[in-house]
């Protein structure tokens, strides 16, 4: 049995991954700001920008899950991801321990075509940025042999329990589920991938488990052909019986909304994601590992069901 250890649990992707390693007889430390009871799960509070806390919390793992999900705010990111990134680097050096960074694609930036493993880091906000600079920072470090790791990235996610960090959740399932008008960002006719939530769990267990994946990069299994929003919509509202009626909002009305609301304000540069194009190509992990991704036609249905049953 070999320990593996969550840091930054408490997450959407946690909560599918935590039952994973359980049925596989895994032991598991789930490491957070505050404290998370899982039967069958040892438990540690810890602040990730602390070197020791960080230490103490990776010590005697076999593997660690960086799932950090931290404030969408720009100054918290700049603060507190490099040293986030340096000291879990770190600890997993000494420990030496496999890591296993869940990224985003913030860091590729505006891309004509599928988005690929290979796809050049040219970030264009300031979030973005960020994300160059720790993805960087891992990348450097897993050439010099520092440490053991991959990055395993995901296109913006949706399923049952992403109620706070699912964009598509809150604008579509949870309006939906209340008898309200879905919502799309920007433009509905765009094609928009997302990846399924359990299978980006299933995804980062089996890649954790076999050793020629490290020191690589990895899409997470996402289906392939995404629906506009429109098309996602019309899926989603057939699920809850509902007319599919939705409302556009335009970049203007963001910016507008941004004066009042923070969360609103930060968004407002990731919008570029919603104005082209955003096309997820997960061939690379499909193949390795045989792997089919849900259906958006089942993957929208169960995730309607969750709702549904709330």
């Amino acid at each position: 049995m070999s320990l593996h250890t969550i840091l930054g649990a408490g997450g959407s992707i946690s909560n599918y991954l935590v039952p994973i390693l359980l049925e596989n007889k895994e032991q598991v430390r789930l490491v957070s700001r505050s404290q998370k009871n899982i039967a069958g799960t040892g438990n540690i509070i810890a602040d990730l920008t602390n070197a020791e806390q960080t230490k103490k919390a990776v010590e005697g793992s076999s593997v660690v899950y960086l799932l950090v999900g931290l404030e969408y705010k720009i100054k918290v990111w700049k603060e507190q991801w490099p040293a986030i990134m340096t000291n879990v680097i770190n600890a997993c050096s000494e420990a030496n321990a496999k890591l296993i960074f869940f990224d985003n694609v913030y860091m590729y930036g505006k891309v004509h075509g599928a988005m690929t493993e290979e796809t050049a880091f040219n970030a264009c906000s300031r979030k973005g940025e960020v994300r160059v600079a720790i993805a960087n920072q891992l990348l450097h470090a897993m050439k010099t042999k520092k440490v053991n790791a991959l990055i395993a990235r995901s296109a913006d996610f949706y399923g049952p329990g992403s109620d706070k960090t699912g964009m598509v959740n809150i604008t579509v399932f949870q309006n939906l589920a209340k008898n309200k008008t879905a919502q799309c960002l920007v433009d509905a006719n765009k094609p928009h991938s997302f990846t399924y939530v359990p299978d980006a769990a299933k995804a980062l267990y089996l890649l954790a488990k076999d050793d020629t994946a490290f020191n690589q990069t990895w899409h997470l299994p996402t289906r392939s052909n995404p629906l506009t929003g429109k098309e996602f919509i019309e899926l989603a509202a057939k699920e809850f019986d509902r007319p599919p009626k939705f409302m556009v909002f335009p970049k203007w009305m963001i910016k507008l909304s941004g004066l009042f609301m923070p969360i609103m304000k930060e968004m407002y540069e990731m919008l570029y994601q919603n104005e082209l194009a955003y096309v997820f190509d997960s061939t690379k992990f499909e193949k390795h590992f045989h792997f089919a991704p849900t259906s958006y036609e089942d993957g929208i249905k169960t995730t309607a069901q969750y709702y549904l049953k709330k």
